[in-house]
């Protein structure tokens, strides 16, 4: 059977530094990979404190970062993006701060090429079938319904 590795508070501080460093994460996350290395919620909550005072875990950061990289990169919708924040459990000061990130101008545009690009996809010639298809594909990334049924007018006659 496999062992479970012992690690001194120290040890732990520079594995979650190491981790904090590679990519910015959440509080939700640091706290489940110290519970994987069987850390007691005492030593859990002082590797916390001291990553947070070094500058190794910021949410505020994290979430910016985080809804840079969904937005820029999986091309998803601020629905989306803030209910994945909310399940980081993320704040809601967080949240907004993040969104902010997000320039208005390349969001419609993106939209714009998300939807044409889908479209191109759908090979069902019936409009309202073509209609659905493409609702249901950007409401699933999290785009907001006002803007997605904007952009079917648009699109579908």
């Amino acid at each position: 059977m496999h062992e479970q590795r012992a690690y001194s508070i120290e040890e732990a501080k520079r594995k979650l530094e190491g981790y904090c460093a590679y990519q910015d994460r959440c509080h939700k996350e640091v706290v489940a990979k110290l519970r994987e290395m069987r850390m007691i919620p005492e030593a859990i909550d002082q590797i916390v404190v001291h990553l947070i005072n070094e500058n190794f875990l910021n949410e505020e950061r994290f979430a910016q970062s985080f809804a840079r990289g969904k937005f820029a990169i999986k091309k998803w919708g601020k629905k989306r993006i803030v209910s994945e924040l909310k399940q980081r459990n993320i704040s809601k000061y967080n949240i907004t701060t993040a969104l902010k990130e997000i320039d208005s101008e390349d969001y419609l545009k993106t939209l714009d090429a998300l939807a044409e690009k889908r479209l191109s996809q759908i090979t069902d010639q019936n409009p309202l079938r073509r209609k659905k298809k493409l609702a249901d594909y950007l409401l699933y990334r999290g785009w907001e319904s006002h803007l997605v049924y904007e952009k079917l007018k648009e699109l579908v006659p």
